[in-house]
């Protein structure tokens, strides 16, 4: 009995913690860490801020501890993509397809990041699982760009963390700029053909920086 009871204190937590986190999540994409309240994420979470402050310290820490979960996310995501089964390529155009898609359907996560810059990454600076994950990224795609090599799909000395910045900034750009963008470009930057359009030019772009050169066909 006292088992059951424990058991069902320690779900009943884990349950709180997780809507806290959800609010907290959408509170700070849409207002920042500066003008989100701790209020209404307290009420959005069906909590109160007393369980808030027990469970994550603070509002500084309940921004930390939803940067991290976003990152993990996004991390643990891509880890599923099984690139390693594909042929080089395909693998880069599956790992470009993703992050476009990712940040669409993850909106809060280009907010996050972006009120986190803000902050000069203070709050992420110390965080190991994050740091531990890019790593994982910059190594994964690194694998992928020998494995081009070998086969000869891409040319050789192409940055690992180069073109992981790449790969996120065509993207990242595109979408946080997307009103100005419709102003000054006179488009539709959301439109679904414009966003097809895009995908399809990051995608072009990034095979064409690593592709090797074809030989010349040419008589000498």
């Amino acid at each position: 009995m006292v088992e059951t009871i424990k058991k069902s204190k320690k779900r009943d937590a884990q349950a709180t913690k997780a809507r806290i986190l959800s609010a907290a999540k959408k509170e700070f994409a849409k207002h920042g860490l500066g003008g989100a309240r701790v209020d209404e994420i307290a009420e959005r979470a069906n909590a109160n801020k007393r369980m808030l402050y027990h469970y994550f310290g603070s509002k500084e820490d309940l921004f930390r501890t939803v940067l991290e979960e976003a990152y993990l996310d996004i991390r643990q995501a891509e880890r599923k993509l099984n690139l390693e089964s594909l042929s080089p390529s395909d693998a880069l155009e599956t790992l470009v397809r993703f992050t476009w898609k990712y940040y669409l359907q993850n909106p809060e996560f280009i907010t996050l990041v972006n009120s986190e810059n803000l902050h000069r990454a203070r709050h992420i600076k110390t965080s190991t699982s994050i740091q531990d994950s890019t790593r994982g990224l910059v190594d994964m795609v690194e694998g992928i760009l020998k494995r081009g090599e070998g086969t000869g799909e891409f040319r050789a000395g192409v940055d690992a963390t180069q073109l992981n910045i790449t790969i996120a900034a065509i993207g990242y750009y595109y979408l946080t700029n997307r009103f100005t963008g419709t102003i000054l470009f006179q488009r539709d930057m959301m439109d679904e053909q414009a966003l097809d359009e895009r995908l399809n030019f990051n995608v072009d772009s990034i095979l064409r920086i690593v592709q090797a050169e074809k030989p010349s066909t040419e008589p000498s």
